[in-house]
């Protein structure tokens, strides 16, 4: 006897998704959402295919597995195998502008990071990495839509001064900078941008809810930004002026 429409109820309400939004989700009318978990007709092949890519199943999980009577563990279980095996080939989630603010709410959240696209580097040895697509001119001449891979800091004691790193908090959101630490000041860190037209600023150390250690950046050659000798000048005076800034209200 097939599971399919039990399996289908069972991970609609693990989303918690009403019938409403999971017949929007797959291009169905609600009504047929409640036919197939009441049993009173079978999903099409169709919208089988289309629930299995969603979670990542097999169809033949979706007709033969009772997911329900698991209690979860099933799915679990799966969820650990595919992170074990995404760390041993290098998999990297990636994270588009259009999901930054879903990421805020969802970083933690196993099931959203599931659903983030993926893709490897073979160059890069093992570890937890992921990849940010960042916007805007502030940390030139890194160009905007470039996307930047960092490697998951698990402290923010291991940071190392004047690195580059995608920080993610609470109030700034998801922003690519420059990190200082000051050892007499552990309450706030500065974030400093490559472009010296951007001031640098504090935020709260407490508010970082997650920074990645910047390793690959992946951007287009036309859309590389070229600095003539004038624009070079001005970028080091700039830095050098924000350096002594940095260096006085750290003394």
């Amino acid at each position: 006897m097939s599971q399919a429409g039990l399996n289908l109820k069972y991970l609609r309400k693990l989303r918690g998704w009403t019938q409403e939004e999971f017949a929007n989700k797959l291009g169905i009318k609600r009504s047929l959402i409640g036919a197939y978990e009441e049993e009173r007709a079978d999903p099409r092949l169709d919208v089988l295919e289309l629930i299995a890519d969603i979670f990542k199943l097999s169809l033949d999980e979706l007709f033969l597995k009772d997911l329900s009577n698991e209690s979860g563990s099933y799915l679990m279980k799966r969820r650990k195998q595919k992170m074990m095996m995404a760390e041993e080939r290098n998999v990297i989630h990636f994270v588009p502008v259009k999901a930054a603010a879903g990421y805020l709410a969802g970083y933690a959240d196993a099931e959203f990071i599931d659903e983030l696209n993926t893709f490897t580097l073979p160059m890069l040895a093992g570890g937890n990495y992921r990849a940010f697509e960042i916007i805007g001119d502030s940390m030139l001449p890194t160009a905007s839509g470039s996307i930047i891979v960092g490697e998951k800091i698990n402290n923010i004691e291991e940071a190392k001064n004047n690195a580059a790193y995608i920080v993610v908090s609470r109030n700034e959101g998801i922003v690519y900078k420059r990190l200082v630490r000051n050892a007499k000041n552990k309450i706030k860190v500065t974030l400093v941008s490559d472009n010296p037209t951007y001031q640098p600023y504090q935020v709260n150390a407490e508010d970082i809810v997650e920074l990645w250690a910047a390793q690959v950046v992946i951007g287009k050659v036309a859309a590389q930004q070229r600095w003539d000798v004038n624009s070079l000048a001005n970028l080091v005076n700039n830095l050098q002026d924000q350096v002594s800034t940095l260096k006085k209200k750290m003394n």
